[in-house]
């Protein structure tokens, strides 16, 4: 019983550990190619709204008999249409989804500090500590460049917060499995 415990949280250490290498490689590509990262992000979420919205109107059909159907029907053409402008317009879309990064990288900071302080007792606290300032650091960043450097600001600073935020998944998994016994490590 033990040992498939122990087995458990040695996999789900090394599956953290596998995350925050990949993250921090991914954080590296973003940096790499800003522009293109901006317009992937930006072009990829024009589609997620697309699909939301049809999906959204395939329901708003389907259960049109429970009421609410023009709420409905309305809701998807918003998600539609926010979409399509998306793809029609990707500078204004670039810089309202920088606006919104900006606000996504304070709140995450945010919560990053919070989540940080709640780990305090557990050793290396510090680097989700450091991931948070960094983060809050990116968000009011962005706020203080924007509009001048969208195109390029957006995908630089989502790869910089997926480094760190890669790092510090990584440094949290080291520590994890090093406070593993020795009897759990050759398990």
């Amino acid at each position: 019983m033990t040992t498939d415990v122990s087995r458990d949280i040695k996999k789900n250490v090394n599956g953290s550990l596998i995350t925050g290498v990949l993250l921090s490689i991914l954080g590296v590509i973003a940096i790499a190619a800003p522009n293109f990262t901006t317009l992937f992000a930006e072009t990829w979420i024009a589609a997620i709204l697309i699909f939301a919205g049809f999906t959204k109107l395939v329901y708003a059909t389907q259960t049109r008999d429970r009421g609410g159907f023009i709420w409905k029907l309305l809701l998807s053409g918003l998600y539609i249409a926010t979409g399509i402008m998306l793809f029609v317009y990707p500078y204004t879309g670039v810089l309202t989804l920088t606006l919104l990064l900006g606000t996504f990288l304070l709140t995450e900071g945010t919560f990053e500090l919070i989540l940080a302080f709640q780990l305090r007792p557990q050793q290396n606290w510090t680097w989700i500590l450091s991931d948070g300032i960094i983060t809050l650091v990116l968000g009011a960043m962005i706020w203080f460049q924007w509009p001048f450097n969208a195109p390029w600001l957006l995908g630089t600073l989502v790869g910089i917060s997926i480094i760190f935020t890669g790092v510090s998944r990584v440094m949290f998994s080291l520590n994890a499995r090093s406070t593993l016994n020795p009897s759990d490590q050759t398990a």
